[in-house]
Order: C-alpha cells, then sequence, then structure tokens
C-alpha cells in the first residue's frame, strides 16, 4: 500500500448492476474486477467493498471499487490493458449504472 504522503492517482468505480443479475453474475464481475491487480502490474493499491450505508443515498449503486496508480501514465496503461477491456465487456453484461471518478490523494495525516 502507498506511504501516507505518497501522490498517488486514485480511480473509483462504482457499480449499479441490472435486476436481473444473479448473484452469481455479480459474483463474477466481482472475481474479474479483483484479479485486474495480478494482469496489470501498473495496479499498485486495489480494494473493494459493497454499500453498507445506513443513509440510504446510494442511488443504486451497491459496488465499489478503489485502484490506485502510482502515476498519469500507470492509468492510460490500465484503460486500454486487454485484461481491463475484457473486464468492461464482462460487467457491460450485468451493470445498469456506472460511476467514475479519478483524483489525485490528498493526505492531512503524518
Amino acid at each position: 500500500m502507498p506511504s501516507q504522503n505518497a501522490r498517488v492517482l486514485r480511480h473509483i468505480v462504482l457499480f449499479a448492476f441490472k435486476p436481473e443479475a444473479t448473484p452469481p453474475e455479480i459474483a463474477s464481475v466481482e472475481a474479474a474486477f479483483a484479479a485486474l491487480p495480478g494482469q496489470i502490474p501498473e495496479i499498485i493499491d486495489f480494494e473493494w467493498g459493497t454499500d453498507v450505508s445506513i443513509e440510504g443515498r446510494a442511488q443504486g449503486f451497491t459496488h465499489c471499487f478503489l485502484v490506485t496508480f502510482a502515476d498519469e501514465a500507470g492509468r492510460e496503461a490500465y484503460l486500454p490493458h486487454p485484461a481491463h477491456q475484457a473486464f468492461v465487456a464482462l460487467v457491460g453484461q450485468h451493470r445498469e449504472k456506472v460511476l467514475v471518478i479519478d483524483y489525485w490523494a490528498r493526505s492531512t495525516a503524518g
């Protein structure tokens, strides 16, 4: 994991799945996304989870994936990478909505 003071590029991806997407189909998307760090060396950190908020403001989004790159070149290598493109094709069959936000991480710690 990057140090607290490292400047890194975060790539956040949120998915809302189609109502007809089955639990095994959603699990296949989760597994495929989680496999990308082993296939794309530019990914320096990765985490994901499902919505557990009690605020009721998720707007149908259930899954959040956080991909970290050292720099813009890492993201530029990731986006067209064949493993990422295969994942995009897979998830496209099952997702209803997607939201992507990239940002340079800022830390106030330490």
